[in-house]
């Protein structure tokens, strides 16, 4: 496996004829080095898996070089395959190629430069190899920054107009917030352990960690590093914005690539947090709260790729739960199989998007399933597995498997609020089935709104295909071989009680009956009683709830009011730099004394002696008040 490292460099040498290239290349050159480039990094990542499983499962590292040696610290540039990077390598090249495929019909035409966008897309992808296969969290964050800087440059790509530069810098911003989390942790860590190698740490943690207030502190900075990637609450507000970007950098960013990262870090650093218990809590806190937000939010969207924005979110709460609750075999699956349905989502999006002309507004559609039927069918098929229709989609086997360890872990530990975070993910669930169906319902039934033309090319109807199979009952095929992956890199099999395995059953059951009742209350309300609907929603009341599901509960205009305006303020305030300018007041009163000393050389002896004489006077007062004061 001593070619590893061609996955990171195939999509790194893409990015630099690409960049260089720019206006030069024709469209078809450009989308022949963009996808082709992922296209051979998929290709050894299938290569290494196969070799990987021949060699029975063994860890494989692969140092390149030094990258800096500061004081005895000196990170490696190398990486690290085990079963959970190769998952995740996986996962980022073999998605990340079908997306780029879609991508290079989707953009074809784009004023704004077809192979500046391939350049960005496949730095993207190489930044997100570094993250997953860096052997050190100093190799990590670079990846981790990678991606960052990606997303502002992909979000912000129609950059002519504001909004979008606004968004981009929004997302940039707040991920920078839980970016210096992450960055304290790593120091936290380097004093502990003396080094950032993933591996030392994560097989020392129990060892080395014993001070449970510097535990907490490590964990909790980890967490907070995670949930700006990842986009759970406090930090949560870039993500529906993204959607600036074009469509398939939306699926990209929410599929496979950077929104899965923190899930990535938590599960990879799984020790550390175990060593904390109360932040184990606080992520399934986390999580739970975030998911139901966004289950909230998700209901009132009019744009159809801010609808799977708030979805995205709502799934990685889900993950997050399933962290919390130390089921991470659990979260990583619902990981992998949420790629492949999220993907199908937004892709299809893009295709619903391009027919209607770039109409993005769900209420301005209708009607398109005879317009469009084979993306009707995607919808559908990717929509169940959002909502976890049982058996035939794959969401079913990933999301109950999560509820039910959450309802587990409660009952081994003994602790009722678990118990409350499971139903809260049952509620999740209900409203999810209700948005999605309102989604699909408003997108492809009722009158046409806008006239559709239909669509064709095997660079958009192929990469669908795959990710329609995949997002069926036949992804969960993969189950049992992830499973085995995970395993061998040692992270840890969520074990169920034989005494529970009945009152867990029961509880993903209860799970499913609710979210299937969420699809008859869906139907219900917009497919039979959409008329009384929009007479509720028409009502004060009902105006006032939409306006607060529909803004997330908020938190924009809260973080505006505590933290933008008073930047600004201090901004106004500082611009003029008060500092700079205390400085000076020395060369005015320097100026100053030069001026009044020089305007006193007049040149005439009477006002010489006059000022002589007041002098004498003066000094003669001074003296008298010397003399009676002794």
């Amino acid at each position: 496996m001593s070619y590893l490292y061609l996955t990171i460099l195939f999509p790194l040498i893409g990015f630099i004829i690409l960049a260089a290239g720019r206006d030069r290349l024709s469209e078809n050159v450009a989308a022949i080095i963009g996808v082709g480039a992922v296209g051979l990094s998929a290709l050894t990542t299938l290569y290494a898996g196969l070799d990987f499983y021949q060699q029975g499962g063994m860890a494989y590292n692969q140092n390149l070089w030094t990258w800096f040696n500061v004081g005895g610290f000196a990170p490696q540039i190398g990486l690290h395959l085990d079963g959970l990077s190769l998952l995740m390598t996986g996962m980022v090249t073999g998605v990340g190629f079908l997306i780029h495929i879609f991508a290079s019909w989707y953009m074809r035409g784009d004023e704004y430069g077809y192979a500046r966008f391939f350049s960005y897309f496949n730095l993207f992808v190489a930044s997100m190899l570094v993250l997953v296969l860096g052997d050190n969290l100093a190799l990590l964050f670079l990846g981790w920054e990678g991606v960052g800087l990606c997303s502002y440059l992909l979000i912000g790509y129609y950059y002519v107009n504001p909004a979008n530069g606004w968004a981009a810098i929004k997302a940039f911003t707040v991920t920078r917030v839980g970016d210096v989390f992450l960055l304290i942790a790593l120091f936290l860590l380097y004093q502990q352990f003396g080094t950032l190698d993933t591996v030392y740490i994560v097989e020392n943690a129990h060892v080395v960690l014993t001070d449970s207030n510097l535990a907490f502190w490590t964990a909790l900075m980890l967490f907070l590093g995670a949930a700006g990637k990842s986009a759970q609450i406090p930090l949560q507000t870039w993500l529906a914005d993204a959607m600036a970007g074009p469509t398939p950098v939306s699926a990209l960013i929410h599929a496979a690539t950077m929104v899965t990262a923190g899930v990535y870090l938590t599960s990879r650093t799984y020790t550390v947090f175990e060593m904390a218990p109360q932040v184990l809590q606080f992520i399934s806190i986390t999580g739970a709260v975030t998911l139901l937000v966004a289950g909230f939010a998700a209901l009132v969207q009019t744009d159809i790729k801010r609808v799977l924005a708030y979805s995205t979110m709502s799934q990685l709460g889900y993950m997050f739960m399933a962290v919390g609750a130390e089921a991470y075999q659990a979260g990583l699956f619902h990981m992998l199989t949420h790629a492949f349905f999220k993907a199908l989502l937004f892709l299809s999006s893009g295709a619903v998007i391009i027919a209607c002309h770039h109409e993005q507004n769900i209420f301005k559609m209708g009607g398109l399933w005879k317009k469009i039927p084979f993306v009707f069918a995607c919808f559908v098929v990717g929509g169940g597995a959002l909502a976890a229709l049982p058996f035939i989609t794959v969401g079913y086997f990933s999301k109950d498997a999560i509820l039910g360890a959450v309802y587990a872990h409660g009952q081994i530990a003994n602790l009722p609020l678990y118990n409350c975070l499971y139903w809260t993910g049952v509620a999740g669930a209900f409203l999810t089935s209700i948005y999605t169906f309102r989604l699909i319902w408003l997108v492809f039934f009722g009158q046409e709104k806008t006239h559709a033309h239909p669509i064709k090319g095997v660079t958009y109807w192929g990469p669908l295909s795959i990710l329609l199979v995949l997002s069926t009952g036949v992804g969960a095929l993969l189950k049992a071989p992830v499973e085995k992956l995970l395993t061998s890199a040692q992270i840890p099999v969520f074990a169920i009680p034989e005494s529970l395995e009945h009152a867990v059953h029961g509880a993903e059951h209860t799970a499913v009956g609710i979210a299937l009742g969420g699809l008859v209350i869906g139907v219900i309300l917009f497919a039979f009683a959409y008329n009384a609907v929009k007479t509720i929603a028409n009502t004060g009341f009902g105006a006032g709830i939409s306006h607060i599901w529909r803004t997330a509960f908020g938190f924009d205009a809260l973080y505006n009011i505590v933290f933008v305006k008073p930047f600004l303020l201090l901004a106004r305030l500082l611009g003029r730099d008060p500092v700079d300018g205390l400085w000076l007041l020395v060369p005015a009163l320097v100026k100053g004394g030069h001026k009044f000393t020089s305007y006193r050389q007049t040149g005439l002896l009477r006002e010489y002696a006059s000022s002589i004489g007041l002098g004498v006077v003066v000094l003669l007062i001074v003296l008298i008040i010397t003399q009676v004061g002794v």
